[in-house]
């Protein structure tokens, strides 16, 4: 049976099924996301939706959708699901869905009498292009497909109304036709792997809505151009290939870049397979280099996403050519800014003061995977300059004190991952000594003093390091440690945040904490009590002034609720490294219960990923960007984490 597989009674519940949604990514920047009956709910939501740099670093909705029409005996039965109004959908294709499956890719099962039609999808690796197969399992009788293309050609976070600009020319090509309704946009190529008629028709289908977005408080309606409509029959037992792309294809092919295409494919069996599959999805590789996508539907590459997403995403599923190959243009990319002042164009976020410490930490993952050796080899150097640029100064907005605390100004814009912000200015405005920074500069100048230690080389400057660091750790529990049994979350100036946060599970899972054990765990213990939900922690406790768990309401409602109690996958990473390193082996059975809640969510929100929050009480519904790299990363990497130490449990059982 299928890990992700709903059968015919969900996917005709449209209030089930419309809030379950699907991701498919070419590891380019192209994708193509909907939910699981095809019925569009966001604005984002396409069949081709592609990066063009030539116009910004957006991503832009070419083909929203393509609506298929069975045709027997002169009746038609059309398969496609559209929203016109609040509870009014047309044509109401799902009534024909027996099957959703998952497993390998995408595929459709319809019933419309005697017909049996199987739908597949596939979006090919590194090029703008999908190929979507539809096979006659079953008919008895002559059989006709139709296919009309819904074009939008906007931006994704844009909506198209009528207008009189577009270009209605509708040119042919082998086995097919190309249009391009706006001057700047790539031309779509719309072919299929058999001659196929094209009929002229164009119409607007007006008032094309989006609930989603509705529901969000922002504009949802638009209207969408259908040119006319491909037609073409198909015999019991036969194949047909469509293929959506941004370059004329040969035709002859289709077959055999579908096969190619699918033989690559993890199958989404278990849980780790279904986070496997996601995180490469977040992969973007382009002629600077390799990056990851910090989610989707609507993210671009942020530095700091990207960074804790790395070692997850990468190392946690074997991929580690993929690691040095990001962490190669990353690191390229923070020296071009710190030497030149040049911002690589893909990377956003690049200047803020965290990313070297974050980067350090990235690279410890490499260290615990492959060893002292193997890290000191390729990146000693690169951890060595990253602390020194902090020691020099040069890293804008990040000051170290004398007392070894590193402070950075966030009064006037956010400077950390609590980034909610009203006109620029900062919701939450973190300033002074930020607890996690300061963890992770404690962190990284131990982590380097073991990479080098014993070599007599660079005896003098680990000396510079222990004693910054000694001063350091003093002087983190002098300003962070409190008699409440937490830490502060930032002090600034004779200003102390009482707000409970889960940056202190950040400090107490570093594998170089200020704290001692005894001291982890008390502040791991107030973490478990306040912030820890199944899905994640809260980003704020309940407790806590402010608490807003519900992320929901219009754009400013929502930008004040984001960091006000709603839980993160990602920090679990964090509590889990800080749980096993108090109760050891002991807390394996607890951590190993706490991930289910995680794995419930594969067949919730996007399937087989993680959306970029949740709730912060229950039924802890998830909302936001409906994959992210950074909880899929962390996950799996927790995953690998306890797979090993139970290996080592094994291991020591056997001997």
């Amino acid at each position: 049976m299928s890990y992700l597989k709903f059968d015919k009674n969900l996917m005709m519940n449209l209030e089930q099924s419309l809030h379950k949604e699907m991701l498919r990514t070419n590891k380019s920047g192209a994708y193509h996301c909907t939910t699981i009956v095809g019925c569009n709910t966001r604005k984002q939501h396409g069949l081709l939706v592609i990066p063009i740099p030539e116009m910004d670093d957006k991503a832009h909705v070419l083909l929203s959708s393509l609506d298929e029409t069975v045709i027997q005996h002169g009746a038609p039965f059309n398969l496609g699901l559209h929203q016109y109004g609040e509870g009014v959908f047309a044509p109401n294709g799902h009534k024909y869905i027996r099957m959703f499956d998952c497993e390998s890719v995408p595929t459709m099962t319809y019933r419309v009498g005697g017909v049996i039609l199987t739908k597949e999808k596939v979006f090919i690796s590194h090029e703008n292009r999908i190929l979507i197969k539809y096979t006659l399992v079953d008919a008895h009788s002559e059989t006709t497909l139709q296919f009309r293309p819904f074009l939008a050609f906007r931006n994704a976070n844009d909506l198209c109304i009528e207008n009189n600009s577009l270009n209605k020319d509708i040119l042919p090509v082998k086995d097919g036709v190309s249009c391009c309704l706006y001057p700047g946009y790539p031309t779509l190529y719309m072919q299929f792997n058999k001659p196929a008629k094209w009929v002229d028709n164009g119409y607007w289908y007006k008032g094309v809505e989006y609930y989603k977005d509705r529901d969000r408080g922002i504009p949802y309606k638009e209207d969408l151009w259908v040119p006319g409509y491909f037609e073409l029959p198909i015999k019991k037992g036969e194949s047909i290939i469509f293929s959506a792309s941004t370059f004329e294809t040969d035709t002859t092919d289709y077959e055999k870049i579908y096969n190619d295409e699918i033989a690559t494919r993890t199958k989404r069996t278990s849980f780790y397979n279904c986070l496997k599959n996601a995180a490469k999805q977040f992969y973007l590789k382009n002629k600077k280099g390799m990056y990851l996508m910090a989610g989707y539907p609507w993210y671009s590459v942020r530095c700091r996403d990207e960074i804790i997403a790395l070692p997850g995403c990468t190392l946690s599923i074997d991929h580690e050519e993929d690691y040095h190959a990001i962490m190669g243009t990353l690191l390229a990319a923070l020296k071009c800014y710190g030497t030149e002042g040049f911002k690589d164009t893909t990377i956003h976020e690049i200047d803020l003061p965290d990313i070297p410490l974050w980067t350090i930490w990235a690279i410890q993952q490499y260290k615990r995977t492959k060893g002292t050796q193997a890290c000191k080899e390729r990146y000693g150097y690169d951890v060595m300059q990253l602390i020194d640029t902090v020691i020099e100064g040069k890293v804008p907005n990040l000051t170290l004190d004398f007392n070894g605390l590193v402070r950075t100004n966030g009064r006037d814009v956010p400077v950390t991952w609590l980034s909610a912000s009203i006109n620029g200015r900062p919701i939450i405005p973190r300033s002074g000594y930020v607890v996690e920074f300061n963890a992770l500069w404690y962190n990284a100048l131990c982590f380097a003093q073991k990479l080098y230690e014993g070599d007599p080389s660079k005896a003098d400057k680990m000396a510079l390091y222990a004693e910054i660091a000694g001063r350091c750790k003093q002087a983190f529990l002098d300003t962070f440690l409190n008699d409440f049994g937490y830490l502060y979350d930032y002090v600034d100036g004779s200003y102390t945040d009482l707000s409970v946060r889960p940056n202190l599970a950040i400090a107490v899972g570093m594998d170089y904490s200020p704290l001692d054990r005894r001291q982890r765990k008390k502040v791991l213990d107030f973490v478990t009590r306040e912030l820890l939900t199944p899905k994640g922690l809260r980003s704020l406790s309940p407790k806590s002034q402010g608490y807003n768990p519900i992320y929901v309401g219009g754009p400013i409602e929502r930008e004040y609720a984001v960091h006000q109690g709603p839980a993160r996958p990602w920090l679990f990473g964090f509590y889990a490294d800080a749980y096993l390193k108090v109760f050891g082996v002991s807390g394996l059975s607890f951590i190993e219960r706490m991930l289910i809640g995680y794995e419930d969510e594969m067949t919730e929100g996007c399937i087989g990923s993680l959306s970029e929050l949740y709730d912060g009480n229950p039924p802890y519904t998830g909302r936001g960007a409906v994959s992210t790299a950074k909880n899929v990363g962390e996950i799996l990497r927790i995953l690998k984490n306890v797979k090993e130490l139970n290996k080592q449990l094994d291991n020591e059982a056997e001997v």
